[in-house]
């Protein structure tokens, strides 16, 4: 008998055979798996993972049909909910989320609820299953900005309460930072991105790629000119961030943004893709969130000896836990408690060290982290030919610099209502890391499908 105090174990490449390829990590559960491990779940009455999940799975109840070996009845529950399930049973970070309130997990491991919701998703694509369209529409139009996971699931929640729902895309690619910042290891394009967007296009979504709202067309004009009643702004936080040290500008030098949108969406990993990128021999990745993991994985794929510098310690790592555990079995190192002070620079303006200072840990910050401070006399050289700064992100300011009537922060993140989305412009709204700076897929898809709710009660009223 399987002790249902633990996690039935999910098969994952070797490590050493992956490290060479861009094929997915993670193989996922089969059917006779996915069921063993919903027989774990305690089925709770007041279910605690529930109130863990961002946009409130009802975690039971598609668990309960999985157990049952109902996987389109399982696909059913999840819909109602999410509309990107195989990307969420990927990427969030369950285990600080419904995994991390459950039950279960008091006395043992907790149910793979992740996982799960992955197989249930893979299943159902498999199978041609789809989440079923409006019966009818009610006339009334919608612009969504942006692709990511709160525009898309701002867009699939409105077409189906029947709004006409128009998506606009920057990029010549829809997903957003589904396909342009998370590798291909960890989250396939064609197999699963593009299967979701399609599924939230089969609603009665439609997208319009290559529009840059503030230069095509700007907001003030889809409301006025173009007869959309109502505003989502998804567009996401893209604009990097760097150090300010010397050397930054030096050639060699990345943002994680730039190092991973070349690979992801620009194919630049592939010989057979004409969209080249540098690929150093000795890589160093400063910072210590999943981004940072994601640029030294796939500089690490590419062929380098990869260093992760990161100026805390492993405890205050924010990157998930998985993660950092992949990266590890992979054969990356953790230079920690280290901070870069300049990177060295040849007579070609080429990257040929970088110098860093060792730390350690003081009084607490207002974040409530202990802060880091120099350990006097402690500076090395880091021999590595390649930088990827990954610092985190911000919003491009052009779509707030366009558009009249709309306020936003010193971090020039829109301000927006928590609850509903509502910004200082009538009719529009926000969500996601445009509001709120870089932060995790399921909290961009929780704003988008607040915005929805707050889009539809906003328009009810207006055309009562």
């Amino acid at each position: 008998m399987a002790d249902v105090l633990k996690k039935v174990p999910v098969r994952e490449q070797d490590p050493k055979v992956r490290a060479t390829n861009f094929d997915e990590v993670c193989l996922g559960y089969n059917k006779e798996e996915a069921m063993e491990e919903a027989a774990r779940c305690l089925t709770c009455k007041n279910a605690k993972c529930v109130q863990g999940c961002p946009v409130n799975i009802n975690i039971p109840a598609f668990i309960a049909q999985v157990k049952e070996g109902k996987i389109e009845e399982a696909y059913k529950v999840i819909s109602e909910s999410s509309a990107l399930p195989a990307i969420c049973g990927r990427v969030c970070p369950q285990e600080s989320q419904c995994e991390g309130k459950c039950i279960r997990g008091i006395k043992g491991e907790s149910v793979s609820i992740g996982k799960l919701e992955r197989f249930v998703a893979d299943w159902a694509r498999e199978n041609g299953i789809k989440p079923p369209a409006p019966e009818t529409k009610n006339g009334h139009k919608v612009a969504v900005i942006g692709s990511g996971p709160s525009g898309l699931t701002c867009a699939g929640d409105l077409a189906k309460l029947g709004y006409d729902v128009t998506i606009f895309e920057a990029l010549h690619e829809a997903g957003g930072v589904l396909v342009y910042g998370i590798p291909e290891f960890r989250l396939p394009k064609l197999d699963v991105v593009a299967k979701e967007v399609e599924n939230v296009k089969s609603l009665g979504v439609k997208i319009e790629t290559n529009v840059i709202i503030g230069k095509s067309v700007t907001i003030d004009e889809l409301m006025d000119e173009e007869g959309f009643e109502a505003v989502f702004i998804g567009s996401g936080a893209g604009l990097p961030m760097f150090m300010g040290i010397p050397g930054e500008t030096a050639k060699g030098v990345f943002s994680a943004n730039e190092y991973l949108t070349r690979n992801n969406l620009m194919k630049a990993f592939r010989d057979d893709y004409d969209t080249p990128i540098v690929r150093g021999k000795k890589v160093a990745v400063v910072g210590g969130g999943n981004v940072a993991m994601d640029a030294a994985r796939t500089a690490l794929r590419l062929g380098a000896e990869v260093h992760i510098v990161y100026r805390r310690s492993e405890a205050e790592l924010p990157a998930r836990v998985e993660e950092v555990h992949h990266a590890k079995e992979e054969g990356i190192s953790f230079d920690l408690l280290t901070n870069p002070k300049e990177i060295l620079v040849d007579e070609n303006d080429s990257v040929c060290g970088m110098k860093c200072i060792r730390m350690e840990l003081g009084e607490p910050d207002a974040s409530g982290r202990r802060r880091p401070v120099e350990v006097p006399g402690s500076e090395f050289v880091l021999d590595v030919d390649t930088v990827i700064m990954s610092l985190g992100t911000s919003p491009n300011p052009l779509i707030s610099s366009t558009t009249i009537g709309l306020d936003v922060n010193r971090r020039k993140c829109i301000v927006a209502d928590e609850t509903t989305g509502q910004t200082s412009k009538d009719g529009v709204f926000a969500g996601g890391d445009a509001v709120t700076g870089a932060a995790t897929v399921i909290l961009a898809m929780g704003a988008g499908k607040a915005a929805a709710k707050g889009i539809h009660e906003f328009l009810s009223a207006k055309n009562a």
